[in-house]
């Protein structure tokens, strides 16, 4: 594998580095402390192609492979985590499930108002009492004639609230049958269909989290994705792809953390020379450097094997591990290079310490990646 940016990967670097100069960073420090999502900046996202990398252009999307996608991702966490995250939520989860599993009618109607970005897409698996066992879930969908009719809630929902659309999957069957689940799409305005109480978050604050609620909420069987009964193996499918949406995130934040020491490292002066001339600043130095190096190793391995179309739930998994622990660990070494100033918001340490923590929970704790991973190697 050849792991230098192609002429695509670039371009979409470029890109972004100029278009966050003007939209992204001169506001980071405001989004985060007030918890604001600027729905403005990824309609302006999706002019730029950036909101259906991997839509195929007679859709409206940019028609780019998961090479492009990650790269985006990386590009855009290592400005403001928040907004790589919530970039990735509609692209791999709410687009990638419609891209995967719609059919043709289906592909028309939505895909082309999410690769624009006109729509902001959800996607809910998550409830208050089935995070990993998403089996277990409560959330329910009864038939009736033409019509499901859905009663429950889903939390932690990335843009529940802005979002313009969500595909939700829902309990059809028994609970704990993985053939007991179904994946509707349903668009803001449809009765019986709110949002719920918006999370106040220690990280990703500028990245919307809420709740889906469903209340008699009349959802058509042409909103059904794929078959009845399909719900559920569609989503472990999906999260697969977007478990390497997440190693590119925590990419992002690591590399964005190791910037930021290295830069203040070589510019804070103690006892008459640069603190990264002290062999214990230039260590935790080397080791980000290392780990972030063996990060995008794992995240590229996983990415080829997605572009062969070949199976990578072993290797997207560990992709994502690793990455999520790097970020974590790289963050918090950052904190410490730059001592007490890494502990104010002048700096983005701190914000990059508390962005991390999310990687190692969403899509997948680290524990459950480590399930996965098991499972595939006893296998």
């Amino acid at each position: 594998m050849d792991f230098n940016y192609n002429e695509n990967q670039l371009m979409i670097a470029d890109m972004i580095k100029t278009f966050g100069k003007n939209e992204i960073t001169p506001n980071v420090r405001e989004w985060d402390d007030n918890q604001i999502f600027p729905v403005e900046v990824f309609k302006k996202l999706g002019e730029l192609g950036l909101m259906g990398v991997l839509v195929p252009t007679e859709y409206g999307g940019s028609g780019f492979s998961y090479t492009e996608y990650v790269t985006a991702i990386e590009q855009l966490s290592i400005l403001d985590p928040s907004i790589g995250l919530s970039m990735a939520a509609h692209n791999s989860l709410c687009t990638g499930h419609i891209l995967q599993f719609a059919n043709e009618d289906q592909n028309k109607r939505w895909l082309p108002k999410l690769a624009s970005a006109e729509w902001i897409g959800a996607w809910g698996l998550t409830e208050h009492n089935t995070g990993s066992d998403a089996g277990g879930m409560s959330t329910t969908a009864v038939k009736d004639g033409d019509y499901w009719v859905i009663n429950g809630a889903k939390n932690f929902i990335t843009h529940a609230i802005s979002g313009n659309i969500a595909v939700v999957i829902v309990r059809t069957g028994e609970k704990g049958d993985t053939h007991g689940m179904t994946s509707f799409v349903i668009e803001k305005g449809t009765d019986g269909f709110s949002s719920g109480k918006k999370e106040d978050k220690l990280g990703m604050r500028a990245s919307e989290t809420a709740e889906l609620v469903f209340d008699n909420c009349r959802v058509h069987k042409d909103n059904i994705l794929g078959e009845v009964g399909d719900g559920f193996i569609q989503s472990m499918k999906v999260l697969d792809g977007g478990r390497i949406s997440i190693a590119a995130l925590g990419l992002g934040i690591a590399k964005g953390a190791y910037q930021t020491a290295l830069q203040y490292s070589k510019e804070r002066y103690q006892f008459g020379k640069p603190i990264s001339h002290f062999q214990a600043i230039a260590f935790k130095l080397a080791d980000m450097a290392t780990t972030i190096e063996a990060s995008e190793l794992l995240l590229y391995n996983a990415v080829n094997l997605k572009n062969e179309g070949k199976k990578m739930t072993k290797e997207g998994s560990m992709a994502k591990y690793y990455s999520s622990e790097v970020a974590v660990k790289v963050a918090t070494d950052a904190v410490q290079v730059l001592g007490g100033y890494g502990y104010t918001k002048d700096f983005p340490a701190e914000r990059y310490y508390r962005d991390a923590k999310l990687c190692t929970i969403g899509e997948g704790t680290s524990e459950i990646q480590k399930i996965v991973i098991s499972k595939q190697i006893i296998k």
